[in-house]
């Protein structure tokens, strides 16, 4: 026993040879990404292509000589980019202190003296002592232990404990999993016993460290969305070079004017230029974060946040996300009585009080193991009042489990001190062995085990015995066993998951759960959280002896994986992948690391999950509750509704501006829009399609609706041409108000009047396109104060150019009557009443979606 070993003869290392192993092996740390500068994160931000345009543009401005406009444009820039760094350095800081929160903390023997020191600091050939609760700092080998018992499914997923034994001297590593074995492991967690064990590996050579290194060779997926933006910039910024090279030569051989032929062509690159892509796409998913972080969810990756949203498989570990992870009593049996516990009760009847006695009195008085825990809890409910519970009785010995013999037992001494009583509890076969039973009886014992199995319990057997005050004897089979009966305990269900598993499935939204559990079990969890088809499941042996084809065919419409190890659940979502689905997994264990990684959305838990598995995924649940996924996916749909929303307006309102830089040029006219003016109209376009829109709610029917299919773009056929044909009609009726002015009342008044009218046409595109099946009557009514402010801003603006003398003269611009303007405004709404008019007519028969408040 570790209480006996003679901790004075054992000196550890000394402090000098820990410095020099620390130079040599490095910290005990497991892999992770590396910090990133301020530099790093700067330098990633202006690396994507729109943001490079947006620069390039500011540049061109700063050649023209346009100093304030390209002071302007380049302000807006940094502004972006500090928002984004803002919430790239703010996830880098909650990522470092959740490290910090998970970081074992390590007591070792140095110098022959007890020290506590932090996990990242322990060496090879360090002393370590093992306690109850201790998470194990690295991988070693027991030198000396009592009753340990460790906690290794962070490794292999199953959360049943392994017992632990000393070494016979020889200093080899095992597999972890394996029962009555020497080796622990960094990251496990010791929930009964003590021990003294020496480090054998740390950091990168650890079991740990070792999956670390293969998560290393995944690589993460770009979103669909980033490819398509990246695309339709590409083939946005080729089209503008070269309507740019073309206005430049028509308008220098027409009209002899080769100067100002480039500022109209520069005018037109500027028109076409998709400046507002990146902040829209910044913007939603920046903010989407900060959004999302509000419902305690970390997002490492903004771009998984609209991922999340067409998420069509959800895989789920049982243990901890579908499971509280802590045990309670369920069910106990007394001979052939059975006992249904009622959570919270405070009645048992008479006939079970002793089996519960006794199953109190095997375990610690103090436990940390959460069976024992909740026995505990359960005696000190349902015996305050009787003589069964014994605070004033003195523990003599333990007989702890052992290889041969899967049962503990502990001997008490009564107040009177004349003789000793026997408390045993183990796997009940291990207890009936004990109790010598005769084979009718172990018959009936295994129909009642076979009973309580079926409802996914844990089972263990409970025993007594009296021994009269003389020496003790070696082994518990001495003892004259007379068994109690069964106690069966439940991991409950988390009281949220049945109704998340509900809303997912009104999403369209597919619940698969892989967990390293037995069948029964996993089938009992999926029944009480009501998992489509629970009677159809595969074990980690059937899926092993299919090929990758066959395992293609079956994950279409299986719902439960059993037994299943790190690697299996690796192949499983390559499967789903394979079989064009989009895959969120969420797990807390390095086990799970590498299918997190490789899923498209990866969802750790903060709270108790490990380090290596919040590195490799894409959100972190701070606080661990399973329905905060359901929210992250309506927040993923809401957001990508409002990309849709943002992307249709941004097309829309560009080819009016395109076609009054273009046309102009081509017919001869009196040019209408200058670089100046753009940059203006940008002042309203960009806070429109950025913040009015993110702001919108999400539609009722967003949980209630299937995922997008996964050949479905942001920027398909669609989408673009119904947003062309908008601005198509707005060119339509500036270019008239355009021509109508320019041969009643000259050049200067047709500008004014054509760039009034488009700016109100612009208001009244913000304002169709806030929902594609509401009219702008339902709209209305929902708050959108960013919308309100942009409104009254662009009136501002009006009024500015076209009574401030000096903004009026630096955009050539005449002053208009009040009739002339409402005229404009008039125009501007005129240009959206035919789609008014199709969402109406198109949801006549329907009720309006009204958004979800």
């Amino acid at each position: 026993m570790v209480n006996e070993l003679d901790i004075e003869n054992i000196k550890g290392l000394e402090e000098g040879e820990v410095s020099q192993k620390i130079k040599e092996e490095g910290y005990n740390e497991l892999p992770s990404s590396e910090k990133r500068s301020f530099f790093t994160i700067v330098l990633e931000v202006i690396r994507e292509p729109m943001f490079l345009l947006l620069i390039g543009c500011g540049t061109i401005y700063l050649i023209l000589g346009d100093l304030q406009e390209a002071l302007m444009l380049l302000a807006f820039v940094f502004v972006i980019m500090g928002i984004t760094f803002y919430q790239e350095r703010k996830t880098e800081r909650t990522l470092e202190a959740l490290r910090d929160l998970s970081s074992p903390r390590a007591l070792v023997i140095r110098d022959g003296k007890e020290k506590r020191i932090p996990g990242r600091e322990v060496v090879t050939g360090d002393i370590i002592m093992l306690k109850e609760g201790d998470r194990v700092p690295a991988d070693g080998v027991v030198l000396d232990c009592s009753n340990l018992l460790v906690n290794e499914s962070l490794l292999t997923g199953e959360s049943v404990p392994v017992r632990k034994v000393q070494c016979g001297g020889v200093m080899d590593m095992h597999p972890p999993g394996g029962d009555g074995l020497p080796s622990v492991y960094s990251g496990t967690l010791v929930v009964q016993g003590q021990g003294v064990a020496q480090v054998v590996s740390t950091g990168l050579n650890t079991e740990m460290g070792r999956i670390g290194k293969r998560l290393q060779t995944l690589e993460t997926e770009d979103t669909s969305l980033q490819k398509e933006t990246r695309t339709l910039v590409r083939n946005m910024a080729l089209i503008g070079v070269a309507l740019c090279a073309a206005v430049v030569v028509i308008y220098g051989i027409t009209r002899m004017d080769w100067l100002n032929g480039f500022l109209a062509g520069i005018t037109l690159a500027m028109a076409i230029l998709p400046e507002e892509f990146p902040v829209v796409l910044t913007i939603f998913l920046a903010l989407g974060a900060w959004r999302i972080s509000r419902k305690n969810v970390l997002t490492r990756r903004s771009h998984a946040i609209q991922a999340l949203g067409s998420t069509t498989v959800l895989c789920v570990d049982k243990t901890g996300t579908l499971t509280l992870n802590q045990m309670s009593v369920d069910m106990i049996m007394n001979g052939d009585d059975f006992y249904q516990v009622t959570r919270g009760t405070d009645h048992l009847p008479e006939s079970f009080h002793e089996l519960v006695e006794f199953s109190i009195l095997a375990s610690q008085r103090d436990p940390f193991d959460p069976m024992e825990k909740s026995l505990k809890e359960f005696g000190n409910d349902t015996l305050q009042e009787t003589e069964h519970l014994h605070e004033d009785w003195k523990l003599i010995r333990e007989y702890p489990l052992s290889q041969e013999l899967l049962a503990m037992s502990h001997v008490w001494q009564s107040p009177d001190g004349e003789d000793y009583i026997i408390a045993a509890k183990g796997a009940p076969e291990a207890v009936a062995d004990l109790c010598h039973m005769e084979s009718a009886e172990l018959e009936q014992l295994s129909r009642n085990i076979s009973h309580m199995a079926s409802e996914g319990l844990r089972i263990i057997g409970v025993a007594r015995a009296r021994f009269k005050k003389t020496d003790l004897p070696c082994k518990q089979h001495d003892f004259n066993f007379q068994f109690l009966g069964l106690v069966g305990f439940l991991d409950p269900v988390r009281e949220e998951v049945p109704q998340a598993v509900e809303e997912c499935y009104q999403a369209g939204i597919r619940v698969v759960m892989i967990t390293g559990d037995y069948p029964g079990t996993a089938r009992n969890i999926a029944q009480k959280i009501g998992l489509k088809d629970p009677e159809r499941i595969i074990t980690g042996d059937q899926l092993n002896e299919m090929d990758d084809e066959t395992l293609k065919e079956q994950v279409k419409d299986i719902n439960i994986f059993a037994r299943m190890v790190p690697e299996m659940k690796l192949r499983l979502v390559e499967a789903f992948k394979s079989n064009g689905e989009t895959v969120a997994m969420t797990g807390d264990g390095v086990n799970d690391a590498p299918a997190l990684k490789s899923a498209q959305i990866g969802i750790s838990m903060g709270g108790r999950g490990t380090d290596v598995a919040r590195e490799a995924s894409s959100l972190v649940l701070l606080q661990d509750d399973f329905s905060s996924i359901v929210s992250s996916v309506k927040m993923g749909r809401r957001i990508y509704d409002n990309l849709k929303k943002a992307t249709a307006y941004i097309f829309a309102v560009h080819v009016p501006i395109i076609g009054m830089s273009f046309l102009p040029v081509l017919f001869q006219w009196p040019l209408v829009l200058f670089p100046v003016q753009i940059v203006f109209l940008e002042l309203i376009i960009d806070p429109a399609c950025s913040i009015v829109f993110e702001a919108e709610k999400a539609e009722a029917n967003a949980m209630k609706r299937p995922p997008r299919s996964s050949s479905e773009t942001l920027f398909n056929r669609q989408n673009i041409g119904m947003s062309i044909l908008q601005g198509i009609v707005v060119l339509v009726v500036v270019l008239a108000v355009y021509l109508v002015g320019l041969n009643l009342q000259g050049e200067s008044s047709a500008r004014t009047l054509s760039y009034i009218t488009l700016i109100f046409a612009n208001l009244a595109l913000i304002l169709t396109n806030r929902s594609w099946s509401r009219t702008i009557i339902h709209t209305l009514r929902t708050p959108n104060s960013a919308l309100w402010w942009v409104l009254g801003g662009a009136v501002l603006f009006l009024a500015a150019v076209l009574y401030f003398p000096p903004l009026q003269q630096l955009f050539k611009f005449c002053p208009l009557n009040l009739w002339e303007i409402l005229g404009c405004f008039l125009a501007g709404m005129l240009s959206v009443i035919w789609f008014e008019g199709l969402k109406w007519f198109k949801n006549r028969p329907k009720d309006n979606l009204e958004p979800s408040r």
